[in-house]
């Protein structure tokens, strides 16, 4: 089963959402803000995306800002920097798709495209 992780009123993840519906793709949504993401899940979620940790930080959100995480994750090992993810899910870069074995960060149509999600 495919996991759509999104905030609601997030517009990316509402154009995201308008993209799975429209391709008839069947998926279980989480919103993001209520079912934070916990540390096992982005460790798992990582590994398995092939990404470096600082692609599931929401770089444009406020929270990100507030933390002036720009200047404090190079100096963050990368277990902090779960950690810190884990804390609160407006730090965490959204759309996720979760799929059996891949993961989507943030909506990029052309990606999503090529993704298994059409298979």
């Amino acid at each position: 089963m495919i996991t759509f992780i999104q905030y609601p009123k997030c517009s990316t993840c509402q154009k995201a959402k308008k993209w799975l519906d429209s391709h008839e793709v069947q998926y279980t949504s989480r919103h993001i803000a209520e079912d934070n993401p916990k540390k096992e899940e982005l460790e798992a979620w990582i590994k398995k995306s092939g990404l470096p940790v600082k692609k599931f930080f929401n770089t444009s959100g406020m929270k990100y800002k507030e933390l002036n995480l720009k200047e404090k994750l190079p100096e963050m090992t990368e277990d902090e920097q779960i950690s810190l993810l884990a804390t609160d899910g407006m730090l965490v870069k959204r759309p996720i798709v979760i799929l059996e074995d891949q993961i989507l960060v943030g909506f990029k149509e052309a990606e999503w495209e090529k993704s298994k999600l059409l298979a």
